[in-house]
């Protein structure tokens, strides 16, 4: 039997990804790379490490090799324990069927069985698509002292914001009084980031239910929190005053990954006295020619830099050709420009080949721009010499294949 834990957390990384476009292709989201040296998943698995948390199910469902290869034993996290640790959680057949996750409350309903065998006092439920600091240590106490059933951690947004979230509404000590999904309306500015702490038992049942409700849509938000408030459970909203951002869509992630560029960044991935893990592979120092030019630039191990690089971000490995310009953009692990390029406001995907004497971001002004202008390759393109691809494309092209 498993050692009796605290508190355990449930990572919900199955999730496709789609407004990702050609990022998430191939690769789920929590897998996608940021900030040169990171995945998304590493910031909430090391978060739980940080706030010391042992024990974490990662629930994976879309294209999971990458990511299940990529977390493995939980190691780089301080999660290789031998009671608890890191387990991944796929979907599963049993004796009586088996489907695909149907939703997060269902994702978690499908996992009881992990829960049980730790039988915990509270369940820690967070997303692995955020980027945040966060110690989760704090948020317990303040759920134990509110004697709360359910703690929804929330962050201050606009109003603009608030359409697109999760919006709670809460009296003058915190407890909610009304949840609402993507309010056309919003009567608060609290949004739900998705990190939820739940006393067991109270969790157990509320899944239980939900599951024998044929009109659920198996969902947390839209379902389990509004059902638990009609119960007159105890819900608590615990704010937030740090960094966190939802990287759902291209211009969402770009913004995120540029941000890490300002003079004082909201989010400092550099801080020393919060350490963020990483299970990427290690590669030498990277090298800068006497010819190149690198201005406010994070330049990742292993890259090979003859040309110019400007206001961008590269991850582990990038080369960039002699007279080649990157400006204003984010090259992923591996990628390859050409001499004499110009890359422009662009995501270039992980393995993707830009070849000599290419423009990506152009501007014909022949068509409308989509994303904010943000072109994107997908990872292991092969673009040959010369293209012109204009700003704000989305470019799928087939492994091993070229435009």
């Amino acid at each position: 039997m498993a050692q009796r834990k605290e508190c355990i957390a449930m990572l919900l990384a199955g999730g496709q990804g789609s407004r990702l476009g050609s990022l998430t292709h191939n690769i789920a989201k929590p897998a996608v790379s940021f900030g040169g040296k990171y995945r998304i998943i590493d910031f909430g698995l090391s978060n739980c490490s940080n706030s010391g948390i042992d024990t974490v199910g990662v629930l994976t469902q879309y294209k999971p090799f990458r990511l299940n290869t990529y977390i493995s034993m939980g190691a780089p996290w301080d999660l290789d324990v031998m009671s608890g640790g890191l387990s991944i959680l796929p979907p599963y057949v049993g004796e009586s069927g088996g489907t695909w996750y149907e939703g997060t409350a269902n994702a978690i309903y499908q996992n009881m069985d992990f829960i049980r065998a730790f039988n915990p006092e509270y369940v820690l439920i967070i997303s692995g698509d955020h980027i945040y600091h966060m110690n989760y240590g704090s948020m317990l106490r303040y759920h134990k002292a509110k004697k709360a059933d359910l703690t929804i951690s929330a962050v201050e947004v606009s109003k603009r914001e608030a359409t697109e979230l999760g919006i709670i509404t809460a009296d003058e000590d915190g407890r909610i009084v009304k949840f609402t999904e993507k309010p056309k309306e919003p009567d608060s500015p609290l949004a739900s980031m998705g990190v939820y702490i739940f006393s067991w038992p109270v969790l157990e049942k509320a899944l239980i239910e939900d599951e024998a409700d044929p009109k659920s849509e198996k969902d947390f938000g839209k379902n389990v929190i509004p059902r638990l408030l009609k119960q007159n459970k105890r819900l608590y909203t615990y704010t937030f005053k740090g960094y966190w951002k939802d990287v759902g869509t291209i211009e969402s992630y770009y913004n995120a990954n540029m941000e890490l560029l300002l003079d004082n960044p909201k989010f400092d991935i550099f801080a020393r006295d919060y350490r963020i893990s990483s299970n990427e592979e290690i590669l030498p120092p990277h090298f800068i020619s006497p010819k190149a030019r690198v201005r406010n630039s994070l330049i990742s191990n292993g890259c090979v830099i003859l040309g110019a690089v400007e206001n961008s971000i590269l991850a582990q490995g990038v080369f960039v050709g002699e007279g080649a310009t990157v400006e204003n953009s984010i090259l992923l692990q591996k990628s390859h420009i050409g001499s004499e390029s110009w890359i422009h406001r662009a995501i270039v995907g992980e393995g993707a080949k830009i070849g000599p004497y290419c423009s990506i971001g152009i501007t014909t002004g022949e068509k409308s721009v989509k994303q904010s202008g943000i072109s994107v390759i997908e990872e292991n393109s092969i673009i040959p010499e010369e293209t012109l691809i204009e700003k704000g494309s989305n470019i799928y092209v087939e492994r091993g294949e070229e435009l």
